[in-house]
């Protein structure tokens, strides 16, 4: 079944938040409230907290005619992808970014603008690729911990082989940087974290499914139509993140 929109939503902020990267202070209590799975207000309020992907939302449900950024098909397309964000204007979204980050983008503000505005998608694989620094960390000759931090916050999928406890051995694809060009480097296993204390971002997960990932935990369990539009959008975004704002 869908979860509701603010649980759903909840499920892929809360890895950077219990890290400490952004979203409310409390980041048990966020976990607790998605483990009931219950779109409730006290949610829908911590939900809002997360600064940098609430304009993407409501740049979203403008679009599409929704009332609520936190709609599942809303949410749903910013983090996983969908064709409702081929509604967005790319030239609004261009605008918009350029306005909130100008001091991210640089002196490459006019080149990148032409580029979002011609391939760039309201997904936040877009905003990890283009709008944060380490794409430019990498061309620079940083490659370690700038690598780290995108494959970390980029959503990524892969199929589940063994559970025990709290973790789940995953079948995946890293991020690799490679002459030059960010790409999608061959399968390798790792652990990434089902749960902790006994709560769960996700219920059903087990050998077989596939799965997305946000930081070291898996967020949802994947249709196959959603595992397609996680892996166009993450192409997408990632030739607009390779092409430098050329």
């Amino acid at each position: 079944m869908t979860a509701p929109g603010p649980v759903l939503f909840a499920r892929y902020a809360y890895p950077p938040n219990a890290l400490g990267y952004c979203g409310p202070d409390d980041a048990g209590e966020l976990l607790e409230r998605v483990d009931r799975g219950r779109g409730d207000r006290g949610l829908m309020v911590l939900d809002r907290q997360f600064d940098g992907a609430w304009p993407y939302l409501t740049l979203i449900a403008a679009a599409v005619g929704a009332h609520d950024p936190l709609s599942a098909p809303v949410v749903r397309a910013y983090w996983i992808g969908s064709p409702l964000l081929e509604r967005v204007s790319p030239r609004l979204l261009a605008t918009d970014v350029v306005d909130r980050f100008a001091s991210r983008l640089g002196r490459h503000q006019p080149e990148l603008g032409t580029a979002i505005a011609a391939a760039g998608r309201a997904h936040h694989n877009f905003h990890v690729f283009t709008v944060y620094p380490w794409v430019g960390q990498l061309r620079a000759g940083w490659v370690e911990e700038p690598l780290r931090v995108l494959d970390g916050c980029r959503i990524r999928w892969g199929t589940v082989e063994s559970v025990s406890g709290d973790t789940a051995l995953v079948r995946q694809r890293p991020l690799v940087w490679h002459a030059g060009r960010l790409a999608l480097g061959a399968p390798h296993v790792a652990a990434v974290r089902v749960g902790r204390r006994g709560y769960r971002l996700v219920p059903g997960i087990r050998p077989g499914r596939s799965v997305a990932m946000h930081w070291n935990w898996v967020c949802d369990v994947l249709r196959p139509v959603d595992l397609a539009a996680l892996r166009h959008y993450t192409c997408t975004q990632l030739r607009l993140a390779n092409s430098g704002g050329e």
